[in-house]
């Protein structure tokens, strides 16, 4: 079995890269789950064509995949809220026209 530690640094090497173009990023739930070397959790940022959106992932550390488990919107109220946290991954300028729209 991992230690939460393991398994949320593990999640850091493979959610940053794939999220890094959405940035900035927020987490706003995260639930480490050692008993499944998993750790499922919400990423919020501004999709370029969606715009606010909470999408759930789920990474797991012993096979070294991350799921895409689902997207949904968000109001400008909701998302001003999140802003006021420290992000996730921080951008100097966020890029969102260029951002992959999948």
């Amino acid at each position: 079995m991992t230690s939460a530690e393991t398994i949320l640094k593990r999640r850091d090497a493979k959610a940053k890269p794939h999220l890094a173009q959405y940035a900035p990023v927020w987490i706003i739930e995260e639930k480490v789950i050692v008993k499944d070397d998993a750790v499922q959790f919400e990423a919020v940022f501004q999709h370029n064509l969606y715009g606010w959106v909470s999408r759930r992932y789920r990474y797991d550390s012993f096979n070294d995949v991350l799921y895409f488990k689902g997207q949904g919107l968000l109001d400008e109220d909701a998302a001003l809220n999140i802003q006021e946290q420290e992000p996730y991954i921080a951008a100097q300028v966020a890029d969102i026209p260029n951002a992959y729209g999948g």
